[in-house]
């Protein structure tokens, strides 16, 4: 009985011990949380699609919280009114950015751009990119596969049957960018959305040769430069066989546009274009030829 009594005291007093060790570790050692990254972390959309550029919702909350300005912080997902919300829970200004899109710049279609062969293996388009250039001329374009849909997690992108190609859902698209990142052509790209959703952009990738890309795609840029010497912004730039609009710079007239011979740029939510009046001297032309 003594021997219990004795076991059962000392085993009490060794708890004892290892409860005290334990409280003084873990007030020496604690980690001071603030508990406005928990306030933050509560208004944001918890989608954890990381177009933030952080790990998750809880690291974009702990990095406003630290870094005492919302400079340069933006979630895609909430917008600007989930970003107003966690500025006024860290008293700080939440500033303004441009809504972006995800936009396809690749218009190989079916009929643009003719099947050379079939690929039987996995539907992916990693996959397919890491065995061969794809199903066309074009080893530059979209493989068809569908990983962009995949990685959408607001269902904002779909393939397109009679294209072949993805096309983005404006009004769900959050410009996560996991789209961008999933491509392994690097055909999608994050712009901005752009004043009534206008945009103007070069719906190609490829930078072969001229003669080279039009052959593997009816509407491929085949880097003549006519819309470089156009634009009266600047804001197009040829480099490796492909022209390219910055849209910081883009002022939407679309001069670029009437002037592509291959009908590679893209003008997107545009009002229909006004038919030219011709002038007097190009009627009386016209009348001399009949």
């Amino acid at each position: 009985m003594n021997l219990i009594l004795i076991a059962v005291i000392s085993l009490g007093a060794i708890a004892l011990v290892l409860a005290a060790v334990l409280y003084v570790a873990s007030k020496k050692f604690a980690v001071y949380e603030d508990p406005r990254i928990a306030q933050v972390s509560e208004v944001l959309p918890q989608a954890n699609c990381g177009g933030c550029g952080y790990p998750g919702c809880s690291g974009f909350a702990d990095a406003c919280v630290k870094a005492g300005s919302l400079e340069g912080k933006f979630c895609p997902v909430g917008g600007q009114p989930v970003m107003s919300q966690v500025a006024s829970i860290l008293g700080l200004d939440a500033g303004t950015a441009e809504p972006m899109v995800a936009v396809v710049r690749c218009n190989g279609t079916c009929t643009n751009r003719p099947h050379t062969n079939m690929y039987d293996g996995a539907k992916s388009c990693a996959i397919a990119a890491s065995l061969y250039g794809g199903e066309t001329g074009c080893s530059y374009g979209c493989l068809g596969c569908g990983d962009c849909v995949a990685a959408c997690q607001f269902d904002a992108i779909h393939m397109n049957p009679e294209t072949g190609l993805p096309e983005v859902d404006e009004e769900k698209c959050t410009a996560c960018g996991a789209c961008v990142k999933a491509c392994p052509k690097a055909i999608i790209e994050l712009r901005a959305k752009g004043k009534k959703s206008r945009r103007v952009y070069v719906s190609c990738v490829n930078k072969d040769k001229g003669a080279v890309a039009r052959k593997a795609c009816t509407v491929s840029c085949i880097g003549c430069g006519k819309c470089v010497k156009t634009c009266p912004f600047e804001a197009i730039t040829l480099e490796n066989n492909l022209a390219y609009i910055d849209y910081n710079k883009c002022k939407s007239c679309r001069k670029c546009v009437e002037v592509c011979p291959q009908h590679t740029i893209i003008e997107l939510n545009f009002p229909p274009r006004k038919p030219k009046e011709e002038t007097p001297v190009a009627e009386a032309a016209k009348t001399a030829e009949a």
